[in-house]
């Protein structure tokens, strides 16, 4: 066996996709800005998981607490750091929304709707685009 092909040099990157995440936003022509929407690496995945936990009391038990993550914080701090463009660390685009974070200027920036979608398009391109039950098909056939 061979295991040149995993040498992290013969791997294949995963390259960055365009993506209108609105049709608000658009360039001097009227045509709708693309978004670039990058992967993030499994460690950058635990660290925004980790970001994401806060501790919830056991019931009956005094002073025990259990780990849970936060959906939502999670979430919006992963489509945030999957967005290449438009840079949502810049300050000026911050200020303009009055927020201080770059998942918070996401949420300002995108109505619900295209969130779900910018979320759907950012799991879809960090792996999670298949569900337990489409991998079990797959692995059958």
């Amino acid at each position: 066996m061979d295991l040149n092909g995993f040498l992290k040099q013969n791997a294949v990157q995963a390259e960055n996709i365009k993506f209108v995440a609105s049709e608000r936003f658009v360039d001097a022509n009227n045509k709708p800005i693309e978004w670039e929407i990058r992967a993030i690496t499994s460690k950058e995945d635990e660290d925004l998981r980790k970001n994401s936990m806060h501790k919830v009391p056991i019931v009956g038990k005094r002073n025990q607490f259990t780990q849970e993550i936060d959906t939502n914080k999670y979430m919006g701090l992963l489509a945030a750091a999957c967005t290449a463009f438009p840079n949502l660390n810049d300050a000026n685009l911050q200020d303009s929304y009055g927020v201080m974070s770059n998942d918070e200027l996401l949420k300002a920036m995108l109505l619900p709707g295209e969130f779900a979608d910018y979320l759907i398009k950012v799991q879809e391109i960090c792996g999670f685009d298949k569900s337990m039950q489409d991998l079990v098909e797959e692995a059958k056939n």
